[in-house]
């Protein structure tokens, strides 16, 4: 019985790092004692960070001032930055031949490529209209940029630096290419709709309804489920994207925001902060049915889960910390409630969260 039962918890030989945006600082959060290990303080407010693979640095976007800075993951200390733009909105690692961050920028209205090796703006591409989201093609080679209030949107050839427009005739918001890249997932703004496009025509192929206007995107890991949450329904809105249909929409805690897919030991939940309750509730991703609901804090904004898949960590903006939920005990307990793990302050504002292993 002993050998069968799940393992218990230990630490995570790493980091969480966690940007203050009140704080403007970066806190690096020891994974192996749950403590504070060092506030790395910054000129302006981080938002976004990135850890990308094959990397040993962190980096960090302040929008206000169009910078990105670089983290050394083992000193916990500033190691270089880069100038993408006066103000930015956005950050992406893209992976390939010559993997790169990539920022959207607000103004100038431009489409930054900042690399690993210099790490300076190596890459300017102007876009017509102020932007809202974007992503990337699987192979790196071209993006997709959604410009909001345009209705419109533009697929970018990186290598030719050009971007051809193409109109869905509504307000856009995210913007997602299928996961084989074939297709784009194009939400709108103001309507309850997401957009199938054909990637090579620009053509859109279906407009989906939906039960509420989508804010957030979280993709299985597989590609096969694109879960939305969004204003309308406290639910989740399940889309099937290689077969252009709504599957169904799930209850999910009340005004379900932003998701994350965690899988432990055979399980595979999909954890929703609920940021009205301070409350995150976890389905299972196969029934979509709720197995528990934790108290975490007040308005979770981010989660992540840690690279062993022993923990799912939640950003509590209000409260400024974060809580540690073990997820082999929501397995274990498969009930209405599950317990935390922990919880550790990390400061001012916390709003997004990048693990590194040391």
């Amino acid at each position: 019985m002993v050998a069968c039962g799940r393992r218990k918890g230990s630490g995570y030989e790493g980091y969480a790092f966690v940007s203050n945006q009140d704080g403007q600082a970066v806190a690096a959060v020891d994974l192996m004692t749950f403590t504070v290990a060092r506030y790395i303080h910054l000129d302006s407010a981080p938002t976004i960070l990135a850890a990308p693979s094959g990397q040993r640095s962190v980096y960090a976007l302040t929008p206000a001032t169009g910078y990105v800075h670089e983290i050394d993951a083992a000193k916990l200390a500033l190691r270089r930055g880069a100038q993408a733009g006066r103000t930015a909105d956005a950050m992406r690692v893209v992976p390939g031949d010559r993997p790169a961050l990539w920022v959207l920028c607000r103004q100038p209205h431009q489409l930054v490529r900042i690399g690993f090796d210099a790490f300076k703006a190596d890459a300017v591409i102007p876009l017509p209209f102020e932007p809202y989201d974007f992503d990337f093609a699987p192979d790196g080679e071209t993006a997709v940029v959604s410009f909001g209030e345009s209705g419109q949107f533009g697929i970018v050839d990186l290598a030719k630096r050009k971007c051809r427009l193409f109109d869905l005739g509504r307000k856009l918001s995210l913007v997602r290419f299928r996961f084989d890249g074939r297709q784009l997932l194009i939400a709108g703004a103001e309507e309850p709709v997401l957009s199938i496009v054909d990637f090579k025509t620009g053509r859109a192929m279906v407009h989906l309804p939906l039960a509420v206007r989508a804010r957030n995107f979280c993709f299985k890991s597989d590609g096969g489920q694109l879960f939305i949450t969004g204003d309308g329904l406290d639910a989740v809105a399940v889309v099937y994207p290689y077969t252009t249909e709504v599957a169904q929409t799930a209850l999910a805690g009340r005004s379900p925001g932003c998701m994350a897919e965690c899988i432990s030991e055979g399980d595979d939940y999909l954890f929703v902060a609920n940021p009205d309750s301070g409350e995150v509730t976890i389905l299972d991703v196969d029934s979509l049915k709720v197995v528990a609901v934790v108290a975490v804090g007040r308005r979770p904004v981010f989660i992540a889960q840690t690279p062993d898949r022993q923990y799912a960590l939640v950003l509590n903006r209000d409260s400024g910390d974060m809580a540690v939920v073990r997820l082999a005990a929501v397995g274990g307990k498969r009930g209405r409630s599950a317990p935390l793990f922990t919880m550790i302050p990390v400061g001012s504002q916390p709003v997004c969260a990048a693990v590194r292993h040391v």
